[in-house]
């Protein structure tokens, strides 16, 4: 298993994870379950995708998360 909080692609992903969160937090508040929820699930996936992918046992599978 690899370890992805050592790669960069992971670090790189989760500090956009964190700027997207501090963006939608200045989006109008009727935004709060269309746009802004979105966004941040959408940033969350990149992180969780490459998480996912590192506990794969073949480099294909790997390449694919």
């Amino acid at each position: 298993m690899r370890n992805f909080r050592n790669m960069i692609v992971w670090q790189k992903s989760m500090q956009l994870s964190v700027r997207i969160y501090e963006i939608t937090r200045l989006l109008p508040s009727e935004e709060k379950f269309g746009l802004i929820g979105q966004m941040r699930r959408a940033a969350i996936s990149i992180c969780s995708n490459i998480a996912e992918g590192s506990a794969k046992s073949t480099d294909t599978h790997f390449n694919k998360y």
